[in-house]
């Protein structure tokens, strides 16, 4: 009989190599975009701040930090049960984002060389850095006997398009949230160590400020092209991209609570406190942000949550497909009711020059 503690109950697709999560609108993508247009966008506007960002990610503070030390040198059997699923969902999540950024970066970095040199070079050292992150996370894996294909992974994921513009707006709020993520774990572990049950969460402080720079270089990019930020459009596509990222983390960490738990956080609380600090952040660029402190914002993304508890329990019964189809589309009905609702929150107006929201 298999010991439960050191072979969970997760499909292989080789011993020890486990097989990709299945894709949902919930998990995380993979993106490619129009390479032509991004090899041509003139980013004379704003050059002075994106060189400035370009020195910074040659420094590569980072390049000694992601070593495993003697802190990792211990078996994990304690990490067990239900902590130990969710544990290892988590490691699996962040590792495939995080190897979904060096992907697009990558292909960036060799598609616009010798046309656009500037945007060219940082997104080779970003790449670098996603990389790191992303071999990070699957190397934790194998201390729970198991580990990611990642070159299946990029063989085999469908691959959503978005123009530039939209990918500008999604990989900045992926950074930013991804920074607030990071170190809001390393600050409540900080100061309440009995709760780190693995050491990876003690590079989280560095690692946070990969996430950053990589934000701040979207930031940079966008106001280099006021086209994308300055007319009705942008005022749309900024919110549904904020609502997007923000709605998706909250069922997501909901779903997964016990993972939070086991770190002495509450996965609702956790998610409000990053959502507020990535809405006030996106208003540095964003010309609108959303009102996550209206009464509706959480009462709404509540309901999708209940919605979803009953999405998981008719996918998991014996009813046939056609009939699990049926019972499930009231559900997702209701839950793109509450998303547009939440959408027509009054916005917040940003005044990115005075720095201030009205």
């Amino acid at each position: 009989m298999v010991d439960s503690l050191k072979k969970p109950q997760f499909e292989e697709v080789r011993p020890g190599v486990k097989s990709p999560a299945e894709e949902t609108i919930l998990t995380p993508r993979f993106y490619t975009t129009d390479f032509e247009e991004m090899a041509n966008m003139d980013i004379s506007l704003n050059e002075e701040e994106l060189q400035a960002i370009l020195e910074e990610f040659r420094v590569d503070y980072n390049r000694h930090h992601f070593v495993r030390d003697e802190q990792f040198q211990k078996s994990w059997d304690n990490i067990s049960g239900e902590t130990r699923k969710v544990f290892i969902e988590f490691l699996e999540r962040s590792c495939t984002a995080e190897f979904s950024g060096f992907l697009l970066y990558k292909e960036l970095g060799r598609r616009l060389k010798g046309r656009n040199p500037v945007l060219a070079e940082i997104f080779n050292l970003m790449s670098r850095d996603e990389a790191r992150h992303a071999g990070f996370l699957n190397k934790a894996l194998s201390d729970f006997n198991l580990s990611l294909d990642l070159g299946f992974l990029t063989k085999s994921r469908k691959y959503t398009f978005f123009k530039p513009k939209f990918i500008f707006y999604a990989t900045y709020l992926s950074e930013k949230i991804g920074y607030w993520r990071y170190i809001t774990i390393f600050r409540h572990l900080e100061q309440h160590p009995e709760h780190e049950i693995y050491p990876i969460f003690n590079f989280f402080e560095n690692w946070c400020q990969d996430e950053n720079r990589h934000g701040d270089f979207f930031d940079a990019v966008m106001k280099s092209q006021p086209q994308f930020l300055n007319d009705w459009k942008a005022r749309l596509w900024s919110r549904f991209f904020l609502l997007s990222v923000f709605a998706t983390m909250y069922l997501n960490d909901v779903q997964r609570s016990a993972f939070y738990e086991s770190l002495g956080l509450d996965a609702r609380e956790y998610d409000k406190h990053v959502i507020k600090q990535t809405n006030d952040t996106a208003g540095r660029v964003f010309p609108i942000v959303l009102d996550v402190e209206h009464p509706d914002f959480y009462q709404r993304l509540e309901k999708c949550v209940t919605n979803n508890e009953k999405l998981s329990k008719i996918a998991s019964s014996n009813a046939p497909a056609p009939i699990k189809l049926l019972q499930k589309l009231p559900h997702y009905i209701s839950n793109g009711v509450e998303l547009i609702k939440m959408y027509l929150i009054k916005p917040i107006r940003v005044d990115n020059l005075a720095g201030t929201v009205r």
